[in-house]
């Protein structure tokens, strides 16, 4: 399985502010300290806020930081969040795509079956266990 960027950035982003979970973090801030874009990181804060993993204040001493203890964070979760709308298999999306196998096709059922192990494994670990502490300041 491949994850999209906007879950590998929204993933590192919550990695780092797992590290220090009661500090505020700017999206310029993570964006800096990760190498990502600032932009692409709003879009992402955006839906965890939406979804009640952060929780965001603007203006002077805002920022994001987490609205939940990181040990009641599962990765698996924040999986299915960071990439709903993304379908495994073209033939998983909603409308079913353009796939002429249709009724015919017996990859279908293990590939569903071998996603949800995927997110059923990771349902297994918390943001607490894959915390990312600050990098030394060199």
């Amino acid at each position: 399985m491949r994850l999209t960027s906007f879950t590998d950035y929204g993933l590192r982003m919550l990695m780092r502010m797992a590290g220090e979970p009661g500090r505020a973090f700017s999206t310029a801030d993570l964006a800096a300290e990760l190498g990502l874009s600032r932009n692409h990181l709003a879009k992402i804060m955006q839906r965890l806020a939406q979804a009640g993993v952060v929780e965001t204040r603007r203006g002077g001493g805002g920022g994001a930081q987490l609205a939940r203890p990181t040990g009641e964070i599962r990765l698996g979760a924040l999986i299915r969040l960071l990439e709903d709308g993304q379908s495994l298999v073209e033939c998983f999306d909603a409308t079913g795509g353009a796939c002429t196998l249709d009724g015919r096709c017996r990859l279908k059922a293990r590939l569903r079956s071998a996603e949800a192990a995927f997110l059923n494994d990771l349902d297994r670990t918390t943001l607490a266990d894959i915390a990312l502490e600050p990098a030394p300041i060199a």
